[in-house]
């Protein structure tokens, strides 16, 4: 394997894996997205994400055949001391690997091969949206539909707490009035957490096989718009004194009682 050695701050790769960490408009407008670690390097391989660029930190102990694979696929190969590396990243104490790739989002969704969703109205803090995307992933949801206002599932905060689940979880991004539309279309209903004197208690038999929810924002909520587009409005019992939970919290607790039924 061949390394092409980056010696300036100048030097194009670097410049173009750092505005990744930091630009979401450079993200979205080169279509990549730059992640760290080999855990996450060999997710995104196993995955079948296109690899555009491998860093690694000079003296660092790398996997081999990990690289060997990603070179393989075409990645491009280089390395750099520890001050030039710990420019292309947006963390203090980073791993001594960083790569681009495709951006796993996708751009087209056939609904007919969506049975149970979850729908994100505003979703802002990076570390909510990784855990949603991780939780989804393990119960096997067909989609996590990212609506307006939400933060870029492709962020590398949101990445790191996917734990790799960025790239197997299908996901999308998609106005949300398009989307209930799209699910209602296939008779899904779609319902709504939120806490509005409307709202009836989520049932003990959980929700139907087949079914949607939309999470709001973590400080205000489900919005309007989403609340009158939605069947109907759902409380999660709570026997304790808080007033609500979490956004990820409230999130995997409806995933699951969306996915408990299986099929």
């Amino acid at each position: 394997m061949e390394f092409i050695q980056i010696t300036s701050r100048q030097n194009t790769t670097l410049r173009h894996l750092a505005r990744l960490a930091r630009e979401k408009k450079y993200r979205l407008k080169t279509g990549e997205m730059v992640c760290e670690g080999e855990k996450m390097l060999d997710e995104a391989l196993r995955s079948g994400i296109p690899v555009r660029a491998v860093l690694v930190r000079e003296g660092a102990e790398a996997d081999a055949a990990l690289i060997a694979r990603a070179s393989a696929q075409g990645a491009a190969l280089y390395t750099a001391n520890a001050a030039l590396f710990a420019a292309a990243t947006d963390v203090e104490t980073p791993q001594g690997l960083l790569f681009s790739c495709v951006r796993p989002v996708r751009q087209a969704i056939d609904f007919a091969q969506v049975g149970r969703a979850i729908l994100l109205d505003g979703i802002q803090d990076p570390g909510n949206l990784g855990t949603i995307l991780r939780t989804a992933d393990a119960f096997a949801l067909d989609l996590v539909i990212l609506c307006e206002g939400c933060t870029d599932p492709t962020a590398p905060k949101v990445v790191r707490a996917t734990m790799g689940a960025a790239f197997r979880q299908p996901a999308c991004q998609m106005p949300l009035a398009e989307a209930v539309s799209a699910l209602h279309a296939r008779g899904i209903p779609v319902y709504a957490a939120a806490l509005e004197p409307d709202s009836v208690p989520l049932p003990p038999e959980g929700l139907p096989k087949h079914s949607a929810v939309i999470i709001g924002n973590e400080g205000n909520g489900v919005t309007p718009e989403a609340l009158a587009l939605c069947d109907q409005k759902l409380i999660i019992p709570m026997a304790g004194r808080a007033e609500s939970l979490n956004a990820g919290v409230a999130a995997a607790i409806l995933i699951w009682e969306m996915t408990k039924k299986g099929g």
